[in-house]
């Protein structure tokens, strides 16, 4: 006859046998674990209620994000508006009057949806993912890769920004931007340039109100948010940016938090789920806790 032995939960092990949380590898990471942001490469994006912090990707989309800055540096973007905000989709911003000039911006750019694969840093993630041959991180941001073709891509997770455009593929310039707020759509990878990522304030994007007009438009004037600003970090005095910090998705740390996804074994969960989609990883962002 068999005997039933009683199996222990998270909360009853032993504190040396408690498998870590997220917060555990966050908290006994190291300072080679994490990277400053980027001066050159951090947006600040000023609201009415605080500043968005967004990270580009210029290894992804090289020409859009030289764009992007471009009219950031020359004040494009202030004093425009959040013009639509689609539940469960995305937050768009930019000229919804259609009335400032471009200035030295230039009015197209080629369809950065896609790299050589060869040309970026690739983490793979061993989970099958829907859309792509394999998902994984590149650089602290989501990405997919096809080895067939030797491409890569970024994903569009939430709180990934993007370049919107009409049909014709060469139709953004960056002066239209958006932010995923709802369940990934996936469906978009390699169909829009994906320029960085919010790491920093997502919710003053996801919180605002609905748009009630077709695909989530604002139909008053009133009901748009104003942007106060946008500015590159580096042109910002030191003492007044985001010191924010990264962790590294290359790391051994980083697999560990990826695994800690993968099968959540803290007291609360009782299934593992064995599987972990590369939208469902966080990328942790913390303040940085020395200067480098």
């Amino acid at each position: 006859m068999l005997s039933l032995v009683p199996l222990l939960t998270a909360a009853e092990l032993p504190a040396a046998h408690k498998p870590a949380t997220v917060a555990d590898i966050v908290a006994a990471s190291r300072p080679s674990d994490w990277k400053p942001l980027d001066p050159e490469n951090t947006l600040y994006m000023q609201l009415p209620a605080g500043r968005v912090v967004i990270e580009l990707a210029p290894k992804f989309a090289p020409e859009y994000v030289a764009n992007i800055k471009t009219l950031v540096r020359e004040g494009y973007f202030d004093g425009l508006a959040i013009e639509r905000v689609q539940d469960d989709f995305v937050v768009q911003w930019g000229d919804p009057d259609h009335r400032r000039s471009l200035g030295a911006a230039k009015r197209s750019l080629p369809a950065e949806f896609v790299v050589s694969a060869r040309d970026v840093p690739f983490t793979p993630l061993e989970d099958p993912d829907t859309y792509a041959p394999e998902v994984g991180f590149s650089g602290g941001f989501p990405a997919a890769r096809d080895p067939a073709v030797g491409r890569a891509w970024l994903v569009h997770c939430y709180g990934m920004v993007g370049a919107g455009r009409n049909d014709d593929v060469e139709s953004g310039n960056g002066s239209e931007l958006y932010a995923v707020i709802g369940q990934a759509p996936r469906q978009l990878d390699r169909n829009v340039a994906l320029v960085g990522r919010v790491v920093r304030g997502m919710e003053l994007l996801s919180s605002l109100p609905r748009g009630t007009g077709p695909l989530g438009f604002y139909t008053k004037r009133e009901q748009r948010t104003r942007i106060e600003s946008m500015r590159v970090a580096a042109d910002v005095p030191a003492r007044e940016r985001s010191r924010l910090e990264v962790m590294r998705t290359d790391t051994r740390t980083f697999a560990e938090l990826i695994e800690a996804r993968r099968n959540r074994r803290d007291a609360w969960y009782k299934v593992p789920a064995g599987h972990a989609d590369v939208c469902n990883i966080p990328i942790p962002v913390r303040p940085r806790l020395r200067q480098r």
